[in-house]
């Protein structure tokens, strides 16, 4: 058996004692943190069973059943969110998928180069372990900003539609709800937002509320000033029309405005591959021949 071989059962075992130390940690705080908010165990045991049974209706549920409690008070739940995943699964899979990834990309490395140099497997394994512990992050940083702009590029026209609906003589309620229908295909997480506004309008939530949850559910700051001017609209009793007409208006000059940012940032992100890739074969085929030549005539009057 091989140095490599055995650093990598090394690696192995310390990765599952450390997971088992963070599972242990978690569980321990969850019960502290209980214990001094006062939650009683029929409390704790219904929510047990409510998560429970969402997690039977997935795949894995034996695995994600396993998981620390807290996982859906995590720093990144916030983040999934964002990313459009918010159910109460969301957490718990991205927390799997993070472990998952840390354990089979730095494998992915060592195990072709299980005979190879010590020294070698020192760096490619632990910077292996570093990439997998960023990528997933990368990743949800990367899902939260497409969707964003998604959803900033479908304002000025969801805005549009509003308008002509409450001029039609629509309450705002149901004007919402057929913009929201009618931008299904063509802005697909706006809509989904607009319909849960819909949704919980209709089961008494009150539309302040609903509304406000527009931008807590996107971090669209866009929707966090359409969501302002609405409630002061709803609550000084003026014109809906003129807010939607004028807040439509400012966001398609917001959107013309970082069209022309990217346009202008367009020249800047392509120096690096110019200078990296472009360069040197422009290079290669203009000065070779005329190298190939000196190196010729060079050769002949050494000769």
């Amino acid at each position: 058996m091989t140095i490599a071989l055995l650093f990598l059962i090394a690696l192995g075992v310390t990765s599952m004692a450390v997971a088992a130390y963070t599972f242990v940690i978690d569980r321990r705080r969850q019960a502290l943190v209980q214990r001094a908010l006062g939650v009683t165990d029929a409390e704790a045991s219904r929510r047990s069973a409510i998560l429970g049974a969402a997690k039977k209706k997935q795949r894995g549920a034996s695995v994600l059943r396993q998981l620390p409690a807290g996982l859906e008070n995590s720093k990144f739940t916030q983040k999934l969110v964002y990313a459009g995943y918010d159910g109460p699964l969301a957490p718990a899979i991205f927390a799997a998928a993070r472990l998952a990834t840390l354990v089979l990309i730095p494998t992915a490395v060592g195990l072709p180069l299980v005979r190879a140099p010590l020294p070698l497997l020192l760096v490619l394994i632990p910077g292996a372990a570093l990439i997998a512990w960023i990528l997933p992050i990368a990743i949800l940083e990367r899902m939260v900003r497409a969707r964003q702009d998604r959803i900033r590029q479908g304002l000025p026209d969801a805005l549009d539609l509003l308008v002509v609906c409450v001029e039609a003589g629509i309450s705002l309620d149901a004007a919402i709800l057929r913009v929201a229908k009618e931008l299904s295909i063509t802005y697909a997480d706006l809509s989904r937002e607009l319909l849960v506004v819909n949704r919980k309008t209709n089961a008494g939530v009150s539309r302040e509320e609903a509304i406000r949850g527009l931008w807590s559910r996107t971090g669209v700051d866009d929707l966090r000033s359409l969501s302002t001017s609405l409630i002061q609209t709803e609550k000084w009793g003026t014109s809906i029309t003129k807010v939607l007409r004028v807040s439509a208006m400012t966001l398609r000059r917001k959107r013309r405005q970082r069209a022309e940012k990217r346009v202008a940032l367009a020249p800047v992100k392509m120096t690096f591959p110019l200078v990296t890739m472009i360069l040197p074969a422009l290079f290669i085929i203009i000065l070779g021949p005329a190298v190939l030549q000196v190196i010729t005539s060079l050769s002949a009057a050494a000769r």
